[in-house]
């Protein structure tokens, strides 16, 4: 008997945690932070206290009550004996976004780790070049033990573990020596070496230690290293992750969708499932950014998500095409640096790093990053601002106070908002972008009940996942016994348009 239980992700965009369990043993499909919930009570300067492990996040339910967590994050006056336990034998990544991996830093550490060896240079990447949270420690950790209270909880500095990794593919030795060296501490100061970080298990799928046969398939999504998996048991299981069949590697989502042919049952996300469909497509992105940039006065601020590497090889082949000059922010190098650990392929050849003025650098920028890269001041941008085009967000738009741009022109070309703390960062990007006399193109501020709202304009993004004709093609090809949806605020989508739909509830057991 197969049994499915979501514990998170069943009518919400993100915190995808599924545990698919037979003969009492089970795994962990994807196991990711609710950005929703988190919301309802922590934002940028109100967030859960770390020196408390557990405590916030299990009071105010925004993890399971499972007795899966590490035991170093559960403070003496928190118990979790009387909670679940269940008996894990690996927990599965679909791709290296928070909403699927954020959570993965809580469980207990002798929980086996299966990505793509891209997921896993990119997580990794995010951790070395980010103050280490809990919800990034899951390439490597930091033990943590009683601080001057019984009630307080403390790193043990210096004091960095691997856990156990596995690869969905062979890995070449550059990635194992990325993933097990210690970025966080400075080098030996003898040798001036790394010190390499005390070692769990790495090794690929073949060492599967889980009592399904897993099958893994590259997908196309906003992100490198996405992947599908089939689950082979006493019943066959397709899990899509976040997937598109729009993008430049449809193929290998098609793909895919071919392998899970016949599956029994068919767990896939519905992020779009409550808009409407809209013709999108890269090419259209390339096209109409080309023809902004060309068009364009003084400096140009092209603004996607920093692990969308798709749409900046599409920005970077647009500065050729316009004789201009790509500029991006330090951490978004280091990441292209750790691709380069999986397939040897150089992306940073013709990138110009952004030298923000800072009090100091850390290890990973200073050392690892200086000596190789081409770095750039904003008093150099300043000179000739009409040559270049600065991959920046909103976190990165107080840097044109040192630029200076009398005029300019800026790109949305990312995800709308779909909250309401999101529609505020809007309002205040705008606020800048007015202050330097940008023309703004990819959205624009209107009001709406009395209020400022942000609206997007078409053409200037294509979204990481499926449009619903997109969805429905996939499931009637195939042709599952069951549908389960997840990864979606409108489940009922999927009701209305297939019968052998169900709508599972965070939290119940569904036999099959």
């Amino acid at each position: 008997m197969t049994s499915i239980t979501i514990y998170d992700g069943a009518d919400t965009i993100g915190g995808s945690k599924i545990y698919v369990e037979e003969n009492g043993k089970g795994v962990f499909l994807d196991f990711g932070m609710n950005f929703k919930k988190y919301h309802y009570f922590f934002q940028e300067f109100l967030k859960e206290r770390s020196s408390r492990g557990l405590y916030d996040l299990i009071h105010l339910d925004l993890i399971p009550k499972l007795n899966i967590y590490r035991e170093d994050l559960i403070p003496p006056d928190l118990d979790l004996s009387s909670y679940p336990k269940l008996n894990i034998e690996a927990v599965l990544v679909s791709h290296p976004h928070m909403d699927h991996f954020g959570n993965i830093g809580l469980l207990k550490t002798d929980i086996p780790i299966i990505a793509s060896p891209m997921s896993f240079a990119l997580i990794k990447g995010m951790a070395d070049s980010s103050n280490l949270t809990l919800n990034l420690e899951v390439a490597f950790y930091s033990k943590k033990t009683q601080g001057i209270s019984n009630k307080i909880l403390k790193s043990l500095k210096g004091t960095y573990k691997t856990r156990n990794l596995i690869c969905t593919e062979s890995y070449p030795d550059t990635l194992e020596y990325f993933l097990t060296t210690n970025i966080k501490n400075a080098p030996d100061k003898t040798t001036g070496e790394l010190k390499p970080l005390e070692r769990g298990d790495l090794c690929d799928l073949s060492a599967n230690p889980t009592q399904f046969e897993i099958s893994c398939y590259e997908v196309d999504h906003s992100i490198y290293g996405s992947t599908g998996y089939i689950l082979s048991g006493d019943t066959t299981i397709a899990y899509t992750g976040d997937f598109r069949l729009h993008g430049k590697n449809a193929d290998k989502s098609e793909r895919f969708i071919k392998k899970a042919k016949n599956a029994s049952i068919l767990i896939i996300e519905g992020t779009r499932t409550s808009r409407e469909d809209i013709g999108e497509s890269e090419e259209e992105v390339y096209e109409n950014c080309l023809n902004v940039i060309q068009e364009a006065k003084g400096v140009v601020v092209a603004d996607f998500s920093a692990r969308n590497f798709e749409r900046l090889e599409l920005f970077e082949k647009i500065a050729k095409k316009s004789n201009k000059e790509i500029v991006i922010p330090a951490k978004q190098v280091y990441l292209l640096k750790a691709l380069e650990k999986v397939d040897g392929i150089d992306r940073t050849s013709e990138i110009l790093v952004f030298d923000e003025y800072k009090s100091s650098k850390k290890y990973w920028e200073e050392n690892f990053l200086k000596n190789q890269l081409n770095y750039i001041d904003p008093k150099n941008i300043a000179k000739s601002p009409e040559n270049y085009i600065l991959c920046f967000s909103l976190y990165d738009i107080k840097h044109l106070l040192d630029i200076k741009p009398q005029n300019g022109t800026y790109i949305y070309s990312s995800s709308e908002a779909f909250e309401e703390e999101s529609e505020f960062d809007f309002i205040r990007l705008n606020n800048w972008l007015k202050h330097f006399g940008f023309e703004v193109h990819g959205f624009e501020i209107i009001k709406k009940g009395g209020q400022q709202k942000p609206e997007f304009i078409k053409g200037f993004h294509a979204s990481g996942h499926a449009a619903k004709s997109d969805l429905m093609r996939a499931i009637e090809i195939i042709d599952p016994d069951y549908i389960i949806p997840v990864h979606t605020e409108n489940p009922n989508w999927f009701k209305e348009h297939f019968d052998n739909t169900l709508l599972i509830k965070n939290g119940k057991i569904n036999n099959f």
